[in-house]
């Protein structure tokens, strides 16, 4: 089973880069969707659930349930618990035995046994700022508010990848590849990534 992880810096293009590598490779992709399964499972809103992933593990978030009545229920669920599920469904897809992309969730390091090939995908701010300008979530947004909004989830991706492995986001020592987005076409650039990761799982048989 080949296994590729990207970790990544908001705005760089590693969501995009990772479909297009699923699609060169015909590897399953998994982003969103493992927070769905998280939220589903534990019947949690799925906006919450990634809030509590990504962002605040590092406190207690309440949450509310989707619900038919007029008032919501509201409970609080230990990002613990939420962590926890989350390594099961990783561990869940790395025993399914099917070559697969996953973005983000710390997979590199939840996985590592597995022993996959961890991207990190990064970019000069500008061209982030510019990749989220050009993204229709963000059109209502400012400049000063996209620079903003990449400081924040990445000194929050930050924390939690220190939480979960006491390790330092982003550190070159961890991957074993570090992708510069600066000036490229995703699109150009996909399949010098996928001839890399053919080579690099040919070598590591």
């Amino acid at each position: 089973m080949k296994i590729i992880t990207i970790s990544r810096e908001f705005g760089s293009g590693g969501r995009e880069l990772g479909k297009r590598l699923a699609d060169i490779l015909g590897f399953d992709y998994y982003d969103r969707e493992i927070i769905t399964a998280i939220a589903e499972k534990k019947g949690l809103d799925e906006n919450y659930v990634e809030n509590a992933l990504e962002n605040h593990l590092w406190q207690t978030v309440p949450l509310t349930y989707h619900h038919s009545f007029a008032t919501p229920i509201l409970v609080h669920t230990p990002p613990t618990e939420l962590i926890a599920e989350q390594t099961s469904i990783l561990e869940r897809i790395a025993k399914s035995g099917k070559d697969c992309i996953i973005v983000g969730r710390n997979a590199d390091f939840l996985l590592r046994k597995q022993k996959p090939l961890n991207l990190f995908v990064c970019a000069e701010m500008e061209e982030k700022i510019k990749r989220c300008m050009d993204r229709a979530e963000d059109e209502h947004l400012t400049y000063k508010q996209i620079k903003q909004k990449i400081k924040r989830i990445d000194r929050n991706r930050a924390k939690t990848r220190n939480i979960i492995s006491g390790s330092k986001w982003g550190h070159r020592a961890t991957y074993h590849l570090i992708v510069n987005t600066t000036d490229w076409s995703i699109k150009e650039l996909a399949p010098a990534i996928a001839e890399y990761a053919n080579r690099f799982f040919e070598k590591n048989k």
